[in-house]
């Protein structure tokens, strides 16, 4: 059994207090959990430049680390025989694409793994029209492919979202944040997680922060493209957190996030609760898509079905990186992973933005290394 002693915990939050005093982001959270057990639950710093103390109950925005958890919500009905991985979108979704089109031989298998060919579209670029499910299932009706589905893995930033989401309501009947809030979040007990904010409840989720070019560690080159800034004032904005967002607004803690990843480190099981078969895990965290220039992120990228699989040079799994890790990180320095082999599930989440990936991936693999080297010793 792989155990924390006082003093490895000493050393990882030094670590963690390090991240704080240097200046990388104002607030934090780290979790890990180890054999099912919580052994790690750090907060600190602000919930913004001028916010109150962050503890190990403030809600964040997670970005692109929702993804796994809708992802999740289709694999169970993909297991409950609802659906398979090598259905064409169309079976559940008739207009979606109009029959003998390249388009209509996109698979639920190709939307999971970022190879459907359609990573990026004008409705991107409309955060207006985000809370409106209507016009989300309207424009991935609309929009054509820029890759031939299943060739060239390019990262669906927001369209896997929507995709997952409007498939999880077409088999299952329901919404899906509403899905996923019955079927993932409240059975695993992940009492502070939500695809967006409820309609009926207050905003009281950990303001983002834009750090300038100013603020930079160092100047790594090319970044992102995007301003720190414009990403964090678009999801500081009220009506973006309350939309639907299945690949981008989630909304949880580094806590809730680690119980996640300890469930599927752990064959699908914690606490007596089962999300998925052990099998399906295993199926859902293997890698089926690589490329040395991913088409959207043009660098090298491991995708398995709704996470990504480590052993990639640089990679934010850290220096100890394996491809049976698997994870998902979000905008900023966020990630979650599990180790089916330590059985652990790790999450590491802050409200701080920096245009460039560098600062980003160094971070969060120092934080990984830490916890490996305390896991490991």
């Amino acid at each position: 059994m792989t155990t924390l002693t006082n003093k490895d915990r000493e050393q990882l939050q030094a670590e963690f207090d390090r991240h704080l005093e240097v200046g990388l982001h104002h607030g934090a959270q780290l979790a890990v959990y180890v054999d099912g057990d919580l052994a790690v639950d750090f907060a600190g710093g602000t919930t913004g430049p001028d916010g109150a103390e962050t503890t190990t109950d403030t809600r964040h925005l997670i970005f692109s680390c929702t993804k796994p958890y809708a992802g999740v919500g289709l694999h169970q009905l993909i297991e409950q025989g609802e659906a398979a991985y090598d259905d064409q979108v169309i079976e559940h979704w008739p207009e979606f694409a109009d029959s003998g089109t390249q388009k209509a031989e996109i698979t639920i298998r190709q939307v999971l793994s970022h190879t459907a060919g359609i990573p990026y579209g004008d409705f991107d670029d409309q955060p207006e029209k985000w809370g409106d499910w209507n016009a989300v299932v309207q424009a991935m009706e609309d929009i054509e492919p820029v890759f031939e589905p299943g060739e060239q893995p390019a990262y669906h930033t927001f369209n896997y979202g929507w995709i997952v989401g409007e498939l999880i309501h077409r088999i299952s009947d329901q919404h899906v944040d509403e899905y996923v809030a019955d079927h993932v979040f409240t059975p695993l007990g992940m009492d502070h997680s939500s695809i967006g904010l409820h309609p009926d409840e207050d905003d009281d989720v950990a303001a983002l922060s834009g750090f300038e070019m100013y603020d930079r560690c160092r100047d790594p080159g090319e970044g992102l493209g995007i301003p720190a800034s414009d990403s964090a004032d678009a999801f500081n904005d009220e009506a973006v957190r309350r939309a639907v967002i299945p690949a981008a607004n989630g909304i949880s803690t580094a806590r809730d996030m680690a119980r996640f990843y300890a469930c599927m480190a752990n064959g699908g099981e914690l606490d007596g609760t089962r999300l998925l078969d052990a099998e399906t895990v295993t199926e859902a965290t293997r890698t089926y898509a690589e490329t040395d220039a991913d088409g959207t992120l043009s660098r090298p990228a491991r995708y398995a079905l709704g996470f990504w699989t480590g052993g990639l040079a640089n990679d934010m799994f850290g220096s100890f990186s394996r491809e049976r890790m698997f994870g998902h990180a979000g905008l900023g320095s966020i990630f979650g992973w599990g180790d089916p082999e330590l059985n652990v599930g790790f999450a590491y989440v802050t409200n701080g933005i920096r245009e460039e990936s560098w600062e980003h991936a160094a971070r969060i693999s120092g934080m990984s290394d830490a916890v490996r080297l305390a896991l490991c010793e």
